[in-house]
């Protein structure tokens, strides 16, 4: 069985999680600050850490680094913090993912099995092609050089990865980035990224190969 660490300090919260992730199969713990977080996880090992930024002691922050650099463990953001900075240090600091509150329990259902799936439960390295994704460091390179994606440009990278064969409509990318960029997510925002980051991944962007245009319907990742 599967087993998350909740980490959060507000208990409604907690409780609701816990019953609904139980009820799907998932083993719930659950710590309300920094210290009682990394006391656990000296002593018992997890699958996944959903992580707030504001705790009861200490912060998100400092929890996902250490987690990440200790344990290696995948890392989903739940918080009410949704602005740019926060979004781009917890990217920095290796999240996997970022869901802002409130959100819907089966969305975060879904981002919880579709990290998993690609980390295999743990950190790993992702390859499309010559294009290789570290989902522990938060970082894509081609060819061993560093891609330098910007905070949306890797969480679009992510959910092409998550989606990889399905073709996803602009409304859907459009949804899932729209945290990060909030107001300033917009169609014409969107086909600015998706140029920018296949000039980053593609040998030839005018003739992409990894990020593929479906016309009339979307994009698509094989």
């Amino acid at each position: 069985m599967i087993k998350i660490l909740l980490v959060e300090d507000d208990k409604s919260i907690v409780a609701n999680l816990t019953e609904f992730l139980t009820a799907e199969g998932y083993d719930v713990k659950s710590a309300s600050g920094q210290e009682a977080a990394l006391k656990f996880l000296e002593s018992e090992q997890a699958d996944l850490v959903l992580l707030d930024i504001s705790l009861s002691d200490g912060n998100g922050f400092a929890v996902c680094s250490a987690v990440k650099s200790l344990y290696g463990i995948p890392v989903i953001f739940l918080t009410a913090s949704g602005d740019e900075y926060s979004t781009v240090t917890g990217f920095e600091l290796g999240a996997d993912d970022y869901i802002p509150k409130p959100f819907r329990p089966r969305e975060l259902v879904t981002r919880i099995k579709n990290i998993l799936r690609l980390t295999g439960g743990a950190g790993s390295v992702i390859h499309l092609g010559e294009v290789a994704v570290d989902t522990v460091k938060g970082t894509a390179s081609k060819n061993g050089r560093d891609l330098y994606l910007s905070a949306l440009e890797y969480r679009l990278l992510l959910v092409f990865l998550n989606n990889r064969g399905a073709v996803l409509t602009r409304t859907q990318l459009l949804e899932s980035i729209w945290d990060i960029a909030g107001e300033f997510v917009n169609d014409n925002t969107l086909t600015v990224y998706i140029k920018r980051l296949r000039e980053k991944i593609e040998d030839d962007p005018q003739n992409p190969a990894i990020i593929k245009t479906v016309r009339g319907l979307g994009y698509k990742v094989d």
